[in-house]
């Protein structure tokens, strides 16, 4: 289980291990946590109190401090696993549902001419309809486009990335998600 890290203001920042988190709690880098406690980490004994350290950690982790942000950069870096997961694994032309080893990255507009490898040019496809429109534009080929590509907020970058997300950190993150994305569906 990973947790969901964010800086004061609630920006997510990163997905960390639990054991990042902990060296975080006991470091007293905790501003706040969200969610019910999901893990107890045990430590060593204490000397004077023979008693066992333990941290009990939250899914939803707010550091405290200046953190580097990703929340500055323009998109969030593109990637095909995370193309697919936006797309909901459905192809843009004949809109199938299928097997992520059964999609392709589609350029809109083909690399070729000019198109560029970014999520306003890019849509999940399948390889036959992926091959069957070959070097064209989608009007050139005859085939129209189901649905339409954006790039995904910070909220819904950090969903896309394919983690096991409990229930506490789905909610977060979807309360700041655009009620036009896919990612509601």
């Amino acid at each position: 289980m990973d947790v969901l890290q964010l800086d004061v203001s609630g920006r997510p920042q990163a997905w960390i291990t639990t054991r990042e988190a902990a060296v975080i709690y006991a470091c007293d880098g905790v501003a706040w946590t969200l969610g019910d406690a999901c893990q107890e980490l045990r430590g060593g004994l204490q000397r004077a109190t023979g008693r066992q350290s333990r941290i009990t950690v939250h899914p939803i982790v707010a550091v405290r401090g200046a953190m580097p942000s990703r929340a500055w950069r323009q998109a969030p870096a593109l990637s095909n696993a995370k193309l697919f997961a936006r797309d909901r694994f459905v192809c843009a032309y004949c809109g199938h549902r299928h097997l992520p080893e059964d999609l392709t990255r589609e350029h809109i507009q083909p690399t070729s001419r000019g198109g560029q490898d970014g999520w306003m040019n890019c849509i999940t496809a399948c390889r036959p309809c992926n091959g069957r429109k070959g070097n064209r534009l989608p009007e050139e080929a005859r085939m129209n486009l189901l649905y339409l590509p954006y790039v995904p907020s910070l909220h819904e970058d950090m969903i896309l990335r394919g983690r096991r997300i409990l229930a506490d950190q789905m909610e977060f993150l979807l309360a700041s998600v655009p009620r036009s994305s896919r990612l509601h569906g």
